[in-house]
């Protein structure tokens, strides 16, 4: 399964890093998109909105004030499904996604994995 981790951080401190180390640990094959470039596990964090195909799961770490371009990009990309996690629901989004085919979910990654409700 292609997951993307949308607000990926280097900073052990915050949920997208924590996220990122758990879903490797349990074997995803992931995809890294922040403001910031960098790494976390060896993998680069992209910059922007990267062209990618077959992503499965969006788990989001930005809060609604910062996803003024989700949207578009989510339409353009075309997961499966989107994890809204504590801090980034954001409900105008909701029925658009849900329109175009792509699932929603008000969710916590980390909670999801650690009970094995993920996949």
């Amino acid at each position: 399964m292609m997951v993307m981790v949308y607000g990926a951080s280097t900073n052990p401190e915050r949920y997208a890093y924590k996220a990122t180390e758990l879903l490797l640990a349990h074997k995803h094959e992931l995809v890294l998109v922040g403001h910031k470039t960098g790494e976390v596990s060896g993998l680069p964090i992209l910059h922007g909105q990267p062209e990618l195909k077959g992503i499965d799961t969006m788990t989001l770490y930005v809060g609604p004030q910062n996803q003024g371009d989700l949207l578009a990009y989510a339409l353009k990309i075309k997961p499966k499904r989107i994890i809204f996690n504590p801090g980034t629901e954001n409900p105008s989004l909701y029925g658009p996604l849900e329109n175009a085919g792509i699932r929603v979910e008000e969710a916590c990654t980390l909670v999801l994995l650690h009970t094995g409700q993920f996949d």
